[in-house]
């Protein structure tokens, strides 16, 4: 089985311990090594800001981590490919692995669409307009005051838009999502949960999930504990019960997995890094069709990343 996974955060971990290898660094849920044997064909790196770097250094970080993924990630590794668009992972051969640059929050461009679309010609292709809280763009899931898009955040759709790439809903407040998915012709959610099995604020309620699926986009259940299960102990038939659900909404062909690796401390059962891929392919086969269980993991994905 092919995967396609939409999240991972190596490299934050990465840039918060420059002697960790991506080759076999045993510290990452994500390597090199793992991604070769267990199926990877398309892996997302999101560029994500830590709420400790300070505003002025976060574009540098930014930069810090394209570099990491430019020099560490694809430089090494000759089977990894940077992927630009749909037909770069659609002419992938056998042993390639794809690579995608994401950005998870714009607190890296502040309010400097300059800066978004430096992002995009160094790779970017999936954009996330907020973390947990607010900034220049939009409210995020966590913030109380649960507000939408700024006129700046709109601004940022429309560019992305022009630019023909993802605008990534995770993290969203629930009224920038609404706003966001008036915008946005390439909508996803790069890794959410139905909040009906799961009420957190960071998961999506059934509507959300409804809308999404009538744009024919994706929602990339994501291995995050306390968003699989309210006390966070979670275990791989958990995520099956998530996939179930998001089926009996009529979703089966937008279901993806965008797993959070290395963005966690703490992991489902059995689930405990990308190795663990092939745990959770096994369990699906059980309970799927092999076309079904084939779109959830590379196809609904793939075939939805803009050209």
């Amino acid at each position: 089985m092919k995967i396609f996974d939409a999240h991972c955060d190596v490299l934050s971990q990465m840039l918060k311990y420059p002697g960790i290898s991506f080759q076999t660094g045993s510290t990452l849920h994500i390597t090199y090594e793992q991604l070769l044997k267990t199926g990877s064909k398309v892996q997302c790196f999101a560029i994500f800001i830590s709420p400790c770097i300070h505003p002025m250094m976060r574009f540098q970080a930014a930069i810090e981590m394209i570099d990491i993924f430019y020099e560490k990630i694809l430089a090494p590794n000759s089977e990894m490919k940077l992927i630009l668009n749909r037909e770069d992972i659609f002419s992938l051969k056998e042993n390639e692995i794809g690579a995608v640059l994401t950005v998870e929050g714009c607190e890296a461009i502040q309010e400097d669409l300059i800066k978004l679309n430096t992002l995009y010609r160094l790779g970017v292709r999936s954009v996330g307009l907020t973390w947990n809280f607010a900034n220049a763009a939009a409210d995020g899931a966590m913030e109380s005051r649960g507000g939408g898009l700024t006129q700046f955040g709109r601004q940022t759709v429309e560019r992305l838009n022009q630019l023909g790439i993802w605008t990534d809903v995770s993290h969203l407040s629930e009224k920038a999502f609404w706003d966001v998915l008036q915008l946005a012709e390439f909508p996803i959610a790069s890794h959410s949960n139905p909040y009906t099995l799961c009420p957190h604020p960071r998961n999506l309620r059934d509507h959300q999930i409804k809308a999404l699926i009538e744009r024919n986009s994706v929602i990339g259940v994501t291995f995050v504990p306390e968003f699989v299960v309210q006390d966070g102990n979670a275990k791989i038939n958990d995520i099956l019960k998530l996939v179930d659900y998001i089926c009996s909404l009529g979703g089966v062909k937008n279901i993806g997995f965008g797993s959070d690796f290395d963005g966690i401390d703490k992991t489902i059962k059995g689930l405990s890094s990308y190795k663990d891929y092939a745990s959770l392919v096994n369990e699906l086969e059980k309970h799927f069709t092999s076309e079904e269980v084939e779109g959830f993991l590379f196809y609904n994905f793939a075939e939805r990343f803009p050209q």
